[in-house]
C-alpha cells in the first residue's frame, strides 16, 4: 500500500501533517466518503505544499506511484476472481513536478467507459498481476474484512515487473462493470443457498 494519511478536518493544517508523516509529493487526494455519488469518485493530484491547503477534508492523501496510466480492478465474488484493466492517472515526470503547481482534478478516473482491455498497450504495463498473488490477496482480505463481495484496485509500479500496490478496496462495488458478472454472481448466490440447505439438513 502506498504511504497514506487520513485528514478529517482543518485544511490549513494539511501541509504540516504531511511533513510530519513524511509523505512525498505529488499526492493523490481521495474523498473519505464512499456513498456511490459522483463526488465520492473524484480524485485530485496535489503537486506542491501550498496547494494542499486548498483540499476539502475529510479525505485520504496517498503518495502517487507512476504506473503507466493503467490500474487493475480485481473483483472478488465468493471464491471467484475476475480482473479487468482500466485507464488511470497519467505518470508524472520530474520535469512536470518542477514546473507544475496547484491541484488537478480527475472526475471518475476508472469508470466503465475507460476500459483498457482492448487498448494497444505496452506489454510491460498491460500484463495482469500473477494469479497466485491475486488468490493470496483475496483469501487474506476475505478473512480480515469478513467480506465475500468486494474489489481491489491494484497498480504495478512503472518500470518493474512484480512491484504492486493496492491503492483502494471497495466493498460491494458495481458488478455491472465486471465481464460475465451475471454468470459469476448467479453461481455465488446458488452456492450460498446450497450452503444454507446443507446446514439445515446436516
Amino acid at each position: 500500500v502506498p504511504q497514506q494519511l487520513v485528514i478529517k478536518r482543518e485544511a490549513c493544517a494539511i501541509p504540516e501533517l504531511v511533513n510530519q508523516a513524511g509523505l512525498t509529493l505529488p499526492l493523490v487526494a481521495k474523498p473519505l466518503v464512499a456513498d456511490g455519488s459522483a463526488k465520492s469518485h473524484e480524485l485530485s493530484l496535489a503537486y506542491e505544499q501550498f496547494s494542499l491547503q486548498k483540499l476539502e477534508p475529510p479525505l485520504v492523501l496517498q503518495e502517487f506511484v507512476n504506473h503507466g496510466g493503467v490500474l487493475f480492478k480485481v473483483y472478488i465474488v465468493g471464491d471467484a476472481i475476475k480482473v479487468v484493466r482500466r485507464f488511470s492517472l497519467p505518470d508524472v515526470s520530474k520535469w512536470e513536478l518542477s514546473k507544475d503547481a496547484g491541484i488537478y482534478n480527475f472526475p471518475r478516473v476508472s469508470c466503465a467507459a475507460a476500459s483498457a482491455d482492448d487498448a494497444d498497450l505496452d506489454p510491460t504495463v498491460a500484463e495482469l498481476p500473477p494469479r497466485p498473488l491475486l488468490e493470496k490477496l483475496a483469501k487474506e482480505l476475505r478473512w480480515r474484512l469478513g467480506l465475500r463481495l468486494f474489489n481491489l484496485d491494484i497498480i504495478r509500479e512503472y518500470g518493474t515487473r512484480d512491484h504492486f500496490y493496492v491503492i483502494d478496496i471497495n466493498y460491494f462495488p458495481g458488478y455491472g462493470k465486471m465481464p460475465e458478472y451475471e454468470h459469476i454472481f448467479t453461481d455465488f448466490l446458488l452456492s450460498l443457498g446450497q450452503g444454507k440447505y446443507k446446514k439445515r439438513s446436516g
